[in-house]
């Protein structure tokens, strides 16, 4: 059974939190089911974002669990902005959760999966 969005995203949180991490819920979407995207920002001012990976990365072994891609790498904010502004159109359940990590690296605090 998979957890509801909200759960998840509370969960992630907590998790970079408790690595002496700063996370923040920007965008709150769908509870049940909303995509999630995550921004990390460095203290260089580099942003990632991180969105839903394509269903080919999927296991049948692991259906429940959530993997991400990486979707864009910056130096400039609007840009991933921008892109963030677009995934809205078209889905507007989107959750956004922007993240600082601290001790724990961010691959380990998300399932990358890279296409």
């Amino acid at each position: 059974m998979r957890v509801t969005t909200d759960f998840w995203v509370s969960a992630l949180i907590r998790r970079v939190f408790a690595s002496s991490g700063f996370a923040a819920v920007v965008d709150r979407g769908a509870t049940e089911a909303g995509a999630v995207f995550v921004t990390v920002r460095d203290r260089m001012g580099q942003v990632t974002l991180y969105g839903p990976a394509p269903q080919t990365s999927y296991d049948d072994a692991q259906p429940d669990e959530r993997f991400f891609s990486l979707l864009e790498e910056s130096a400039d904010a609007e840009a991933v902005d921008a892109r963030l502004a677009r995934e809205r159109r078209f889905d507007p359940d989107i959750w956004v959760v922007e993240i600082e990590a601290g001790t724990v690296p961010v691959e380990e605090l998300l399932a990358i999966r890279t296409p």
